[in-house]
């Protein structure tokens, strides 16, 4: 199947969520969702693995992995309010979970194993993987090859070898934007993604087609579907730019040009649903503002003492700067004490893209719109990150994660003081080769430090970049070529240093901090 192209909505700014990792909660509650359609019943027991030398094994639980799961199985949303009890939820719903870690060889750091079933005693074999910022791929159905990312209506169906099986059902469905198909063992699976939902009494009807053995439906779990026909204008920095020479216009509306044309939605519906982000993203900098208490986390309340420091003389002056870190503070507090923010790319970086547009905004008293704007060039800088590179941390690195944010907000700044689209593109590339070779180890088996101090990074690298760009420095690099580069990076990065317990991670303070905070999660009893 040809690749679609990525969404600003779908790859990029989202989802909305509360726990530490994008990758971890909501790319195991997608993958979960999906497994939890694929039975007829609620589930009762799921038994899932991870190899021992992925990214998973060590973190799944400090992570947030288990709670992302458990909800996913649950149906519960990742905003939901007691989303951090899912252990009290599932015993109460009557749902076991085992976790194993195996050494299976599997190829990519963020691979699940699931067998899972459902109160009828139907079982179901899946195997994904979460390839960062939320964004999974089922991959294997019953040891059958699939591909799967959760932008269309799936239909999936196990058959005998036989003729006329695959047209007999193709006569119950809609035209299929996509069909794929794998034999193996004497049977065959048919796999119809569909840009329309199907009935129940269509679903009966595959399954009494004479030859069918199984077949299970899944609904989308990304907020923007894909159609074969999506069609974008540009996927590219470079083309970007050679689009804006024959098109002029203003350069937050190149994204609405480029989200419409990939959602089949109006530039209106675009511009409104990243006006939805916005408020989310502002919600988290109030409550973080606010002062926030959570017992399980390394950090306490910090935010406060920037103002109070401020007022006190001790700070360096330089009230835009200080804005800054309060609001990226604020949002990775909200973080961590469970509150609702949007994974922008990640939620390791969830702090550096809002806290920084926002606390321009806030300094410089800049209308609301005009954060709206820059978000919207963000994103078209980070769908084409996604396109080259990943947002997944267990793969190239916090330089993904923290490093992309940043570049996302240098493009976004320089938006919002007026600069051109390619200004933009040079902005971001400026900011993502100021940190290059950014290790991810996180402390205590906790997505919060040293991630607060390179989201803070992160916001003054982008005000500096944008600030270099529309002074009129060569950025000498292009974005596509950063970006490639960042990515090159990114893998030949050692393991302990990709999301694991090197670096930071396993320096003697550390140890001590993961040894007190007995490696569990908010919900879960220590052990």
């Amino acid at each position: 199947m040809e690749k679609l192209p990525c969404s600003i909505f779908n790859d990029v700014l989202g989802p909305v969520m509360r726990g530490p990792s994008s990758s971890h909660v909501a790319g195991a509650a997608r993958i979960a969702s999906m497994i939890r359609q694929s039975l007829d019943a609620p589930v009762k027991k799921a038994i899932v693995d991870f190899d021992v030398n992925g990214a998973l094994a060590a973190s799944h639980t400090g992570h947030g992995t288990d709670m992302g799961f458990a909800s996913g199985l649950l149906n519960m949303e990742l905003d939901a309010p007691d989303v951090a009890q899912y252990e009290a939820i599932a015993k109460e719903r009557g749902l076991e979970i085992e976790y194993r870690i195996l050494d299976y060889g599997a190829e990519h750091p963020g691979n699940y194993r699931a067998e899972v079933w459902d109160q009828n005693g139907n079982v179901v074999h899946w195997e994904a993987i979460a390839v960062g910022g939320g964004m999974v791929e089922m991959q294997k159905y019953e040891e059958f090859s699939v591909q799967i990312a959760g932008d269309f209506y799936e239909l999936l169906v196990i058959a005998d070898v036989a003729p006329g099986i695959e047209k007999k059902i193709e006569a119950l469905l809609p035209d299929a934007e996509f069909f794929q198909s794998d034999q193996k063992n004497g049977q065959i699976l048919y796999n119809w993604k569909l840009a329309v939902p199907l009935t129940k009494n269509v679903i009966q009807a595959v399954r009494d087609v004479a030859g069918v053995n199984q077949a299970c439906y899944l609904e989308p779990v990304l907020p923007t579907h894909s159609s074969r026909t999506c069609q974008v204008p540009f996927s590219t920095a470079a083309a970007l730019v050679d689009y804006a020479k024959e098109h002029p216009m203003e350069s937050w509306e190149y994204a609405l040009e480029y989200e419409a044309c990939r959602g089949g939605q109006s530039r209106e519906a675009v511009y409104r649903q990243m006006e939805q982000i916005l408020s989310v993203m502002e919600q988290a900098v109030e409550t973080g503002l606010a002062g926030t208490k959570y017992q399980d986390r390394i950090l306490g309340e910090q935010v406060s003492r920037v103002a109070a420091a401020e007022q006190a003389g001790r700070l360096i002056p330089d009230p835009i700067v200080n804005e800054l870190i309060r609001c990226i503070t604020a949002v990775m507090e909200s973080k961590s004490s469970m509150g609702v923010i949007v994974a922008a790319p990640t939620c390791g970086s969830c702090g550096c893209l809002p806290g920084t547009v926002i606390g321009l905004a806030r300094a410089l008293s800049l209308p609301r719109e005009m954060v709206v704007q820059g978000l919207l060039v963000a994103g078209l800088v980070g769908v084409f990150f996604a396109e080259e590179a990943t947002f997944s941390a267990e793969v190239a690195g916090c330089q993904v994660e923290c490093g992309a944010g940043s570049g996302m907000a240098a493009a976004a700044l320089t938006a919002m003081m007026g600069g051109t689209i390619e200004n933009c593109m040079d902005a971001a590339s400026v900011g993502l080769q100021n940190i290059t070779g950014l290790a991810c180890d996180p402390v205590g088996n906790r997505v919060e430090w040293p991630c607060l101090g390179k989201n803070i990074m992160g916001g003054s690298n982008a005000l500096a970049s944008a600030n270099m760009i529309l002074a009129g420095y060569d950025k000498v690099i292009p974005l596509d070529e950063t970006i490639g580069a960042i990515y090159e990076i990114g893998l030949s990065l050692p393991l302990e240093l990709r999301c694991t317990f090197g670096g930071l991670g396993k320096t003697k303070t550390a140890r001590e901090i993961l040894k007190r905070s007995d490696a569990h999660f908010p919900g879960e009893e220590a052990r």
